[in-house]
């Protein structure tokens, strides 16, 4: 599977985040399991030899083993954590391996009359905290068989357990009794995997959106200090600018013509103008001119500026523009903004693929009084070390770009209470994500 890059939220380095996160819960597992069995089956067995008489019964034997078993598997585990790559498996089997174990543990203690039973919940709940909903159900039902098999086969006498006397059939228990057992168990794990597994999704949804929100104040304070800086600083060159590119055409009119002359002044002009230019865009940057805001169909706008784009020489008709859009969705911004924006990143798009190729635009209503618009492209993706600074003024991967394309239109969004966001997968493609404030439809006369 192709590595997804992501900027603000979440960016590259929120996945190695997550990635350490899983790392260290799977090393604690590994230290708590080797704990937990210490102090557990230490317990039993000092239980037990106050109960026989040689510290060398043939029941203390099997604790001794089993202590010793999970110990060697502990080592194992250790010594194979750092060359095993895929640790998502190499959990999958740890905790797989713990339910045998555990179903192990009841039989050497009793089998039915087992107290440890409640230990196949212990292992549902660190599976939702490591593997989440998936995992954690896929152990419940895993808990669920070996303990039902257990069972059964401890009923009908094929199975004696180590610490029972007989069948429970020949211990007078009713199919009917050990049958409740079985299912109250079963409910017991699905139900556990269920509420751990709910939590545990919830906690990493907080921590998702506590990253999110710590990269927007991150960015939104670089911006406002960048912003500062640039005002102060685009005034200073706008000024004497303005008066160098006066002067030029003063000389111009006055001084008797001479191509070479000419030519030097037209340099001068045409680099003062793009100079000029480059310093606007920049204070647009730094401060968004304040527009007028009105009411807009989301759809409708989209429609209009697609529209447009299908014959701008970047479009060209080799490209296809797929739209999945969603009625009577309004937003409040000055629709010269909306526009500017939706058309910026359809060139971003546009410029991403080379030769033909396909633009995906599609809207997606939340439920915190948002719209999303999604733009997708099937072109070369951005790296993960780039993808962090795309919205940094003057970042540009692009021969003839400025590097202000985004920086503005990031501002704009963030203007009206918007974010934007990119995500990219390497020569698969980009998806920006405009996410923008719904607004209650007008009133229609």
């Amino acid at each position: 599977m192709a590595l997804l890059f992501k900027s603000s939220p979440p960016q590259n380095q929120h996945f190695e985040e997550i990635e350490s996160d899983f790392y260290d819960r799977l090393k604690w597992l590994m230290f708590f399991r080797v704990l937990f069995t210490l102090l557990l089956l230490g317990s039993t067995i000092a239980l037990q030899i106050s109960e026989s008489e040689s510290i060398l019964s043939y029941s203390l034997l099997i604790l001794y083993g089993l202590i010793g078993g999970i110990f060697g598997l502990s080592i194992v585990y250790s010594a194979l954590f750092n060359r095993i790559r895929r640790k998502l498996i190499f959990a999958y089997i740890q905790i797989a391996s713990d339910t045998v174990v555990i179903t192990f543990i009841i039989f050497v203690t009793g089998g039915f009359s087992s107290v440890f039973s409640f230990l196949y919940l212990v292992v549902i709940v660190y599976a939702s905290m490591i593997l989440f909903t998936k995992g954690s159900m896929l152990m419940a039902a895993l808990c669920s068989i070996q303990y039902g098999i257990l069972i059964d086969l401890e009923y009908y006498g094929i199975l004696a357990p180590f610490m029972a006397d007989g069948s429970l059939a020949a211990s007078g228990y009713d199919w009917r009794h050990v049958l409740y057992k079985i299912v109250i168990t079963m409910a017991a794990c699905f139900a556990v995997a269920y509420l751990s597994s709910l939590l545990s999704e919830q906690d990493r949804k907080t921590k998702r959106e506590l990253r999110s929100m710590e990269d927007h104040v991150k960015r939104v304070d670089k911006m406002a200090a960048v912003g500062e800086m640039a005002a102060g600083l685009a005034h200073e060159i706008k000024n004497p600018l303005a008066s160098l590119t006066g002067s030029i055409q003063i000389l111009k009119e006055d001084i008797p013509y001479n191509p070479d002359h000419d030519k030097l002044m037209q340099i001068v002009l045409r680099e003062a103008d793009r100079l000029s230019s480059l310093v606007t865009n920049f204070l647009m940057f730094a401060k968004p001119p304040i527009g007028s805001s009105e009411a807009i169909e989301l759809s409708q706008a989209l429609e209009e500026t697609v529209k447009l784009f299908q014959n701008d020489t970047n479009c060209g008709g080799r490209l296809t523009i797929r739209k999945a859009l969603m009625p009577d969705i309004w937003v409040a911004m000055d629709s010269a903004h909306l526009r500017q924006i939706f058309w910026n990143l359809l060139l971003n798009a546009a410029e991403a693929i080379k030769g033909d190729g396909n633009i995906d635009l599609r809207m997606v209503a939340s439920k915190d009084h948002f719209v999303n618009i999604v733009f997708s492209d099937d072109g070369s993706g951005i790296a993960p070390d780039v993808i962090k600074s795309i919205f940094d003024p003057f970042f540009t991967t692009k021969p003839n770009g400025t590097g202000l394309g985004l920086s503005i239109i990031h501002s704009i969004v963030e203007s009206y209470d918007g974010r934007l966001y990119a995500e990219s997968i390497v020569n698969q493609g980009t998806t920006f994500t405009l996410k923008l404030k719904r607004i209650t439809p007008p009133a229609t006369s």
